[in-house]
């Protein structure tokens, strides 16, 4: 497989690749190397914090009164704080590469956020052990989880007073489309989901007696449907098929659609709903190593601050400082903007978000220091400029960088080179201008010079 093709894999499916792994799997075939990726990701593993403080609020066992209350909320959001910290961990150092990014991908498809962390921890493992397999278990898994139930109102959905929420985006953000169904289809698909709620624990519970067991009429067909009943009519629609596909395509390939692709995913798709069959389609078909998609989708942040960590191992000794980056970033792990989830592609970039992405790969990594230029500004003026530097934007970041895992992983490789490792795009005659008034004094500051470049926030 050309060396190329396996970064391109790598940046969409990963976070990139480090050329000791690149230099093995170049001797191999993209068959071989697609089904490495598949192999590793096989198991799957649960993503837990130590909450035996939570459990025994929930067992019961406690007092439900306000003093309790508030110490539930506030473990859960010191709770949540640190999942996140965990989970970019999990993303910068994981054998199942392809699942965490499918997790990754799936909690900005079925958005959802909670103030309960045990809901919350739960419903991001239930992403994570349905990442790579059957579409229709995991809609039918996503309606039962207790954080999707209080998130969209379901729990409040009872036959006397049905609750459209859930109904509606089912159809307009999780399997079909806006324009793809009527109000009625929502209406009589609300009634189909009345009566499921869940135990103070988060397990599922079906109130029968809040549930309408009269007939619904929906796409056309009546019956006495339950929830179940009306996810299969869904996905027999092959426009659910297509809009998963449509979605999958933006996310790994390319923001703009090409409808033969998008054809040839949806046939694939639909014939089981199988996620895994339809990644491994596109990661073989030879359309996805075009060249109009390598290097053209901007990074989230998570992205962006994953592939820094990746290449360089950072640890964040304040954990607030992961957060502060990617609250000016505009991506919070956990903290999605509405049921919507993050809008990506240019919406990622503007003038604030550009300008904290340029300058954080020095700030963490480099002391908020880039580089002296060869010529034309004296030491006393570049001093200045980098204490002026770091009196604004280094306070925000005590970290300390294993630039010996760097050194080790780039021992063969050129200084020269090192921009075909980081980039995942050619640098256009202004950045190539401006790298070559710089100078070059190890591939340490070379890195940092390259990752500060506007072409490295592509993928």
């Amino acid at each position: 497989m050309k060396i190329k093709h396996i970064q391109h894999l790598y940046w969409r499916v990963g976070f990139g690749i480090l050329p000791t792994k690149l230099e093995k799997l170049s001797k191999k075939s993209k068959k071989t190397v697609v089904n490495n990726l598949f192999n590793a990701s096989k198991k799957v593993t649960p993503l837990k914090l130590d909450t035996f403080e939570l459990d025994d609020l929930l067992s019961g066992s406690y007092e439900k009164n306000r003093t309790n209350i508030k110490k539930f909320q506030m473990i859960s959001r010191q709770k949540t704080k640190e999942l996140n910290v965990a989970w970019i961990d999990r993303l910068t150092n994981t054998k199942e590469l392809l699942r965490e990014k499918m997790t990754l991908f799936w909690a900005n498809h079925f958005v959802c956020k909670d103030n309960n962390y045990v809901y919350s921890q739960q419903f991001h493992n239930t992403l994570r052990t349905h990442a790579l397999g059957n579409f229709k278990d995991f809609v039918m898994a996503i309606s039962k989880e207790a954080a999707m139930t209080k998130y969209l109102n379901n729990k409040q959905n009872r036959k006397r007073k049905p609750n459209e929420n859930f109904a509606r985006e089912l159809m307009e953000l999780f399997t079909l489309g806006v324009g793809n169904y009527t109000e009625e289809d929502i209406k009589e698909s609300a009634r189909a989901f009345t009566g499921y709620s869940h135990n103070l624990q988060g397990e599922f519970v079906f109130k029968q007696h809040q549930h309408d067991d009269g007939v619904k009429t929906f796409f056309g067909k009546s019956g006495n449907f339950n929830g179940d009943d009306i996810i299969n009519m869904i996905l027999e629609n092959r426009q659910c098929a297509k809009f998963i596909c449509e979605k999958i395509y933006r996310y790994f390939v390319n923001d703009v659609i090409d409808k033969n692709h998008v054809n040839a995913m949806t046939d694939v798709f639909y014939t089981d709903y199988d996620i895994e069959d339809v990644m491994r389609f596109m990661m073989l078909s030879d359309w996805f190593y075009d060249e109009k998609n390598i290097g053209t989708k901007i990074k989230s942040p998570i992205e962006f601050l994953v592939g820094i960590k990746y290449v360089v191992p950072v640890d964040f000794k304040k954990p607030k400082q992961l957060l502060h980056i990617q609250k000016v970033l505009g991506q919070i792990l956990l903290n999605p903007p509405n049921v919507a989830g993050w809008k990506g592609g240019r919406n990622w970039i503007d003038s604030n978000t550009i300008v904290m992405r340029l300058k954080l790969p020095s700030l963490i990594l480099n002391n908020a220091y880039i580089s002296k230029t060869k010529k034309g500004a004296s030491d006393v003026a570049m001093e200045t400029k980098k204490q002026v530097f770091k009196k604004n934007f280094g306070k925000y970041f005590k970290t300390e960088s294993n630039w010996n895992h760097f050194n080790n992983q780039f021992k063969n490789v050129n200084i020269n080179d090192l921009e075909n490792h980081i980039l995942a795009c050619n640098m256009n005659k202004a950045a190539d201008v401006y790298l070559e008034s710089l100078s070059k004094v190890s591939k340490q500051e070379h890195c940092v010079q390259l990752m500060s470049l506007p072409e490295y926030q592509m993928c």
